[in-house]
């Protein structure tokens, strides 16, 4: 049986993926703060994300090593949560990369999360993983993206020479489990308030959670990728037209839009930050889209309407 080590797996795309490996026959051991489950096809083990233990012993002999560690950015940006943000990705990379150097049966393969934050704020032609990285001061960005490119530079420089490093730069996870954003898009379009944010321009770049699930599958067993490799489906659309969507598909005739300076109070009172809001991200697949990936759900209208029957 092929085994995957799953690091930082209790989120939403944890969970994901360890249900969508465990039924492709893959046993996963996902590494958490706070094990509890047992079954024969997933155990969790107790690590704390920023030394050795005796978790590292479940890495000789691994197939693959993914990496999803990390707090939410879903939060205000004080000091404390700016350092916990960081600290927890690049503190978990570089020991992951400590264990992966120690064996003498390595991973064959090693994905570590990013984000597509990492690319520079645009309207313009959509960011290919050859993209700019830049923040913006109009997006507000510039703490996201050194946390982007700080987490990846953790990654660059493991020296894991035996195993192959490929970094994962996803967009927005459609899905309908605990942490997801779309459960608070939908919230938000039943109550009414499921206008454009902002001047409504900014592209959204997204993808569902089971295209999600099938291209980190994909990825993983084809050996010619490595390097950052966008996750996201390959159309990205304005944020006006994404709430348009939303409120078609649930029958909701009004959406109060909010200006920027309402998403500021909005975002100050939901204890988040406004640039996840306002920021550009127009990324699409360009690895995937040239292996041949196919898409099971390609326009956002697609996943949203099956996400909705799902919940239903």
């Amino acid at each position: 049986m092929k085994r995957i080590i799953l690091a930082g797996g209790k989120g939403f795309l944890g969970c994901a993926l360890t249900e969508h490996f465990s039924r492709a026959g893959y046993e996963v051991a996902v590494l958490s703060r706070t094990p509890q489950r047992a079954t024969n096809a997933v155990r969790e083990i107790l690590w704390d994300g920023c030394s050795l233990g005796d978790w590292a012993n479940e890495v000789e002999g691994a197939n693959v090593v993914i990496n999803l560690t990390g707090r939410s950015v879903n939060c205000r940006y004080n000091e404390r949560n700016r350092r916990l943000i960081l600290d927890s990705r690049v503190n978990s990379t570089r020991v992951l990369g400590q264990a992966i150097a120690q064996c003498k049966k390595p991973p064959a393969v090693w994905l570590n999360a990013s984000t597509a934050t990492i690319y520079q704020h645009t309207f313009g032609q959509a960011w290919t993983e050859t993209g700019r990285i830049a923040s913006t001061p109009e997006a507000k960005d510039a703490f996201s993206v050194h946390v982007a490119t700080s987490w990846e530079r953790a990654f660059e420089e493991a020296k894991t020479p035996q195993t192959r490093k490929v970094m994962l730069r996803a967009a927005m996870v459609l899905g309908t489990g605990k942490n997801s954003v779309f459960p608070t898009l939908r919230t938000l379009v039943r109550l009414g308030l499921g206008g454009r944010m902002g001047n409504g321009l900014q592209f959204v770049s997204w993808i569902h959670e089971s295209d999600f699930c099938r291209a980190i599958e994909w990825v993983i067993e084809r050996p010619t990728f490595h390097g950052p490799v966008n996750i996201c489906a390959p159309n990205p659309l304005p944020n006006t037209d994404m709430m348009k969507i939303l409120r078609k598909i649930y029958g909701m005739p009004i959406g109060l839009p909010a200006t920027e300076w309402m998403l500021d109070i909005g975002a100050f009172i939901l204890r988040t930050e406004t640039e996840l809001m306002i920021k550009s991200r127009k990324v699409v697949p360009a690895k995937l889209i040239e292996s041949g990936f196919n898409f099971e759900f390609p326009i956002f209208k697609q996943a949203v309407e099956n996400l909705k029957g799902k919940a239903n």
